[in-house]
């Protein structure tokens, strides 16, 4: 209870979003919402500890998943996401996968952008 009398809820603490990244509003790496991630040895042999964002981050990069679409099942803002993938690519955890080239083919390029829009709609 607090101290006017009010009954103060047991539940979760929500963090601002910006705490989780002290504050920076940009990567150090630039990262389009598309770009996806390969996962590096020291990435998966890392220890994080439970509930550790970039943890969950590294689990879902596994799956090759989108800067949009960590964002959106991390239920955290885009430019977050952004930073904190970027910290795992300079941390070399991660690396950037090529999204779009003059090899890739047409059903990769749906893929990629159904997936891309599959992400931006559950922000």
């Amino acid at each position: 209870m607090a101290p006017d009398g009010r009954e103060v809820s047991a539940g979760p603490r929500l963090v601002r979003p910006y705490a989780l990244t002290s504050g920076r509003t940009e990567s150090v790496v630039d990262l389009p919402i598309e770009a996806t991630f390969e996962v590096l040895p020291s990435g998966r042999t890392a220890t994080w500890p439970e509930g550790d964002l970039s943890g969950r981050i590294i689990e879902l990069c596994t799956a090759k998943e989108s800067v949009a679409e960590v964002s959106a099942k991390l239920h955290i803002p885009l430019g977050v996401a952004r930073v904190l993938l970027g910290d795992l690519v300079t941390a070399g955890h991660l690396k950037t996968r090529t999204t779009i080239s003059e090899y890739t083919t047409s059903d990769e390029r749906r893929e990629l952008i159904e997936r891309t829009l599959s992400g931006l709609r559950a922000l």
